[in-house]
């Protein structure tokens, strides 16, 4: 009885094993927390755009707009800046974790997570060109949401599953916003911002605290 007990026990612990070295498990609920802080203050500075005086994006002719001239907006600079701050961080408290855990950044694993998180936020990103080349800016902030959640979906099953519930929460809101077009920047701070430090708080809690 001791020897099938055992045998068991060895079967539970290789696959274990196996599928910890087929998912890349050192995200750290830190990059969760900074990349939502990162997301809170690029989404202060862009209120103060909108609610100020200033007649970027707003009173403009959406018609004439294309894409090069809408990345010239002041709005477009901030997202472009809060995004790059939002790697840094999460890149930085990923690095810090899996050195701590001695598993290597780059790997199979993560290679897997990256492939499958960027197909389809690459499909977002052109889909969203074209709308920005269409004029329909209302669908930005719930387009960003919900292929943003697409791709945390799709790489959930290479990393901790509580990602695809992180995934979930910003598809949702994606297409809540759908019908609240003028509270994009709204959303979009719940779901890049709030979102995302809930998730951090919960990951850290649940497989960093104490370790």
């Amino acid at each position: 009885m001791q020897e099938k007990y055992t045998g068991l026990e060895t079967l539970k612990d290789i696959k274990q094993m196996m599928e910890r070295s087929s998912r890349f498990i050192s995200l750290s609920g830190l990059s969760g927390i900074g990349a939502g802080i990162c997301a809170l203050v690029g989404s202060w500075f862009a209120y103060q755009v909108i609610g100020g005086n200033s007649t970027d994006i707003r009173g403009v002719d959406y018609g004439s707009v294309t894409i090069r001239s809408f990345m010239g907006y002041r709005l477009f600079t901030i997202a472009l800046y809060t995004l790059i701050s939002a790697i840094i961080v999460a890149f930085f408290f990923t690095w810090l974790n899996s050195k701590k855990n001695s598993v290597p950044l780059w790997g199979s694993a993560s290679r897997r997570l990256m492939i499958n998180f960027c197909i389809p936020l690459f499909a977002g990103g052109v889909f969203l060109l074209r709308m920005i080349a269409l004029g329909h800016f209302g669908m930005i902030a719930p387009g960003c949401l919900i292929f943003y959640g697409i791709s945390l979906v799709n790489a959930s099953k290479y990393t901790l599953g509580e990602v695809r519930y992180l995934g979930y929460g910003q598809i949702l809101l994606g297409v809540i916003s759908c019908w609240f077009l003028g509270s994009g920047l709204f959303f979009w701070t719940l779901g890049f911002g709030v979102l995302h430090i809930i998730y951090g708080a919960m990951m850290w809690w649940k497989h960093e605290r104490g370790v």
